[in-house]
């Protein structure tokens, strides 16, 4: 079994410690694989190994992984979420060519997206990016103005609006790691209550994804438990 095939099966056996220790189902938790950085050939390994979800930030490295993948690995149902930042100039892509976008924080990038989402595909699955921790260097809505945009973005034609992202600042205790994420299940049971369907929490990540899960994350987002650790040139 190759490396990665251990790791995805490691952190699957991670998740499901994780759903049973607070009385979650099975299945409950997708697992985004974080390919950005890492070519072609570990996405297909991951493939191969079953593992059809993978999350991108940068666009280019992006497509250019998306074709080769397609390319080795016929016929998959692959899934793409974009999960980086989002220029505006840059929106036109990320509509044609994924099936997620984690990262809008603004009306004005959903309204793009739902103008260039191509006729022919599904509506674009959106969760909105909360700024849940208040850093300064962060991207992602304040958290009180979420519950205005979630109503806008819900209205928009081509896009489905899943749900809320957050990526909290680096905590160590899983008490501290934990308080973010049950800020962000508050504010996503809000805006259920005020009738808009979400059913998605992105959130946690390689070093806090036992805390993301017991609050109640939907998607998790790993990258290096799963390809190891990132060359960035």
């Amino acid at each position: 079994m190759s490396t990665i095939a251990q790791n995805l099966q490691a952190i699957g056996g991670t998740i499901i410690a994780a759903l049973q220790e607070c009385g979650r189902p099975p299945g409950a938790v997708q697992l985004l694989a974080v390919s950005k950085t890492f070519g072609p050939e570990a996405v297909l390994e991951a493939v191969r190994a079953g593992q059809l979800a993978f999350g991108e930030n940068y666009l280019q490295e992006a497509l250019d992984k998306i074709a080769a993948v397609a390319a080795g690995a016929p016929g998959a149902a692959l899934e793409w979420h974009f999960i980086g930042p989002i220029q505006s100039n840059k929106t036109r892509p990320i509509a044609e060519h994924f099936d997620w976008v984690h990262t809008v924080d603004r009306l004005k990038i959903a309204q793009r997206l739902s103008e260039q989402r191509p006729a022919d595909k599904a509506p674009l699955n959106i969760c909105l990016q909360v700024n849940i921790s208040g850093e300064a260097s962060k991207s992602g809505a304040a958290p009180e103005e979420v519950a205005a945009l979630a109503a806008q973005v819900a209205a928009l034609p081509n896009l489905r609006l899943r749900g809320l992202m957050a990526i909290p600042e680096p905590a160590d205790s899983m008490e501290q790691q934990r308080a973010p994420f049950a800020r962000l299940r508050a504010l996503y049971e809000q805006l259920r209550a005020a009738g808009i369907p979400l059913d998605t929490l992105s959130m946690g990540m390689s070093a806090d994804l036992h805390a993301a899960v017991v609050e109640g994350a939907t998607i998790v987002r790993i990258g290096s438990a799963i390809f190891g650790s990132r060359n960035y040139h």
